[in-house]
């Protein structure tokens, strides 16, 4: 009887299986070699986001308009005179155009016709590339100076306005002209769960 028991109490023991995972162990020179190897973050274009606040304040730059500003001249153009490039930015695209003081359209530049397709269209490399190449022909057709108009909100808001700057164009302003609704339409139904 006393067999039996024993028999019994033994048999669940020999059916269990002992599961464990076991992993070499590492130095903490080889766990500080693994952080090394980690990319930094990207800090987007270079110069991107640099202000350089202190230059303008020793210059005695006015950084915000004044009555006056319509009537400061600019390369020897009166501010209200100087071309106008339009920044317009969404999230699958950017549009950069050139128009005279009017609003005449002179010259147009989408991330599309740099070849940038489908969902590149809507990073800021394209935007950088689009308005560089804008610049350098605005620069050909007589374009010196203008002032920048941004619209909408996307990647390439900044990279736009620093490929007009690297193409040569010296800009005077920049303003934003991204429409705000402040009577929105009424949203849609909650999703029931």
């Amino acid at each position: 009887m006393l067999s039996a028991l024993r028999n019994t109490i033994n048999t669940p023991v020999r059916n269990v299986l002992r599961l464990f995972q076991t992993s070499a162990p590492q130095s903490i020179e080889d766990k500080k070699w693994n952080y090394k190897k980690i990319p930094k973050d990207d800090d987007g274009v270079a110069g991107e986001k640099i202000v350089d606040l202190d230059s303008m304040i020793k210059q005695k730059q006015n950084l915000f308009p004044t009555l006056e500003s319509d009537d400061m001249l600019f390369d020897g153009t009166p501010y209200k005179q100087l071309a106008v490039a339009n920044v317009r930015v969404t999230h699958n695209n950017t549009i950069v155009s050139i128009t005279d003081s009017a609003g005449v359209i002179k010259m147009i530049r989408s991330c599309g016709m740099d070849g940038f397709k489908n969902t590149k269209k809507g990073t800021n490399i394209a935007a950088q590339t689009t308005a560089f190449t804008l610049a350098t022909k605005a620069i050909d057709k007589g374009f010196r100076t203008v002032r920048v108009k941004v619209r909408g909100l996307g990647p390439g808001r900044l990279a736009a306005i620093k490929g007009l700057q690297m193409g040569g164009l010296d800009i005077v302003s920049i303003t934003d002209t991204t429409r705000v609704s402040w009577n929105p339409p009424r949203p849609r139904k909650a999703k029931r769960l």
